[in-house]
């Protein structure tokens, strides 16, 4: 791994779970570059500010970041990694304040809902969606805001010197957030860890049978398929982007494999090829 510029781009700001992750990843110190949306973020890997970007895709709770799918398609990004990072939400506010004297509390919708059981149990407590956990933990810190506090990770917690009030206030204890690791393809050449890993997209037509063959295709060439997520074609009713993940255990068998689904199917996209992240749960 290049380590020489770790610039970072993520979504959220420095105390995210997307700074977390990429920590995680690079396991260096990394100079995050802070996006408000992940579109932003796209932006600012396009405009080069950042070497790398760190950028979650799909949660065991909320589910698949589907507008991710369709950025990363159209973009010059690869994937070259990924990270399965345990989601874990605390309840901060400034320091010197108890649970009861919260009124309000700031938070990403995402962590909100993964969260609602608790404030179930807390009605008199208002719930304000923000664009990012970090960032509504920076905001409470700065302005010193008694009565209010944010969901956040303990990061964010240490990072801007907030009293965490309630720790793992999440749902679902089983709450893991996927995270993709994407370069430019000029820099893919930095990057030579063997791949055990792939996601592609295609698209297929409306017809009979379609997908299973190319499914089937490659199934026996040896490629176990790990997801599957269907996007809509646009200006092409009932056409759908199947974007996939895909393990192997040679290149050559996911080399293959493509060669022979090619004649069946439409624009083909090899996204990236990379080693399998560890899912640590």
């Amino acid at each position: 791994m290049d380590t020489d510029q770790l610039t970072v781009a993520i979504q959220g700001v420095a105390g995210s779970f997307h700074d977390e992750a990429a920590a995680q990843y690079f396991e260096a110190p990394v100079t995050p570059i802070p996006c408000e949306t992940f579109r932003d973020l796209f932006q600012v890997m396009k405009k080069k500010r950042a070497r790398y970007a760190v950028m979650a895709i799909e949660n065991t709770v909320a589910g698949t970041i589907l507008p991710n799918y369709a950025m990363m398609r159209t973009s010059t990004l690869a994937i070259i990694g990924e990270t399965y990072l345990a989601i874990r939400q605390n309840l901060m506010a400034v320091p010197g304040q108890k649970l009861e004297d919260i009124r309000e509390v700031h938070s990403h919708p995402m962590a909100i809902q993964q969260c609602h059981a608790y404030f179930e149990k807390h009605p008199d407590i208002r719930l304000v969606e923000t664009s990012d956990t970090a960032a509504s933990a920076a905001w409470i810190a700065e302005h010193k805001k008694r009565g209010f506090g944010a969901i956040a990770a303990k990061r964010a917690a240490a990072m801007y010197g907030l009293h965490i009030l309630a720790p793992g206030i999440e749902t679902d204890k089983r709450n893991f957030t996927r995270f993709l690791v994407l370069t430019d393809r000029s820099n893919l050449n930095n990057h030579t860890a063997a791949p055990d890993k792939a996601s592609v997209a295609f698209h297929v037509t409306h017809r009979r049978g379609s997908l299973a063959t190319v499914l089937t295709i490659l199934a026996g060439h040896g490629c176990n398929l790990t997801k599957i997520q269907s996007l809509p074609v646009l200006g092409k009713e009932w056409e759908y982007y199947m974007h996939i993940d895909l393990e192997f255990e040679k290149q050559s068998q996911l080399d293959d494999a493509l060669d022979t689904i090619t004649p069946h199917v439409h624009e083909l996209h090899v996204l990236g090829m990379y080693p399998r992240g560890k899912k640590n749960v």
